[in-house]
């Protein structure tokens, strides 16, 4: 990759806000190999693009988009588990779990706290 194109993208990559799919079409017009790269630099890990879905490199869904610019961003810990996911209206959800991946600790963006620690 050419340092041109590198700083293109980098530039990209600081720049852009969700909705990505929508933002990396209307505003960058970017092809899908790039759209792959961009979003692999923001979510700082490989991901594969189907659709407006975004994977992680375990096949976990990190990234969903739908064409009214509707998103869901999710985190998931080690053992697999989502332990955060916030969406376009501003909602978003923290879970932690146990060694036996039961759900210890809930709380959301409404303000509900399950605390079973």
């Amino acid at each position: 990759m050419n340092k041109k194109y590198e700083r293109y993208i980098s530039y990209i990559v600081n720049d852009i806000e969700k909705p990505y799919f929508t933002n990396m079409k209307d505003h960058y017009g970017l092809k899908q190999d790039e759209m792959e790269l961009v979003l692999s630099k923001v979510f700082n890990q490989p991901v594969t693009i189907k659709d407006t879905l975004v994977y992680d490199i375990n096949g976990k869904l990190i990234y969903y988009e739908d064409s009214s610019g509707f998103w869901v961003k999710k985190e998931y810990d080690s053992n697999g588990n989502q332990i955060y996911s916030e969406n376009r209206y501003g909602d978003w959800y923290k879970y932690e779990y146990d060694s036996n991946g039961n759900i210890i600790y809930y709380e959301n963006s409404d303000g509900e706290i399950i605390d079973n620690r």
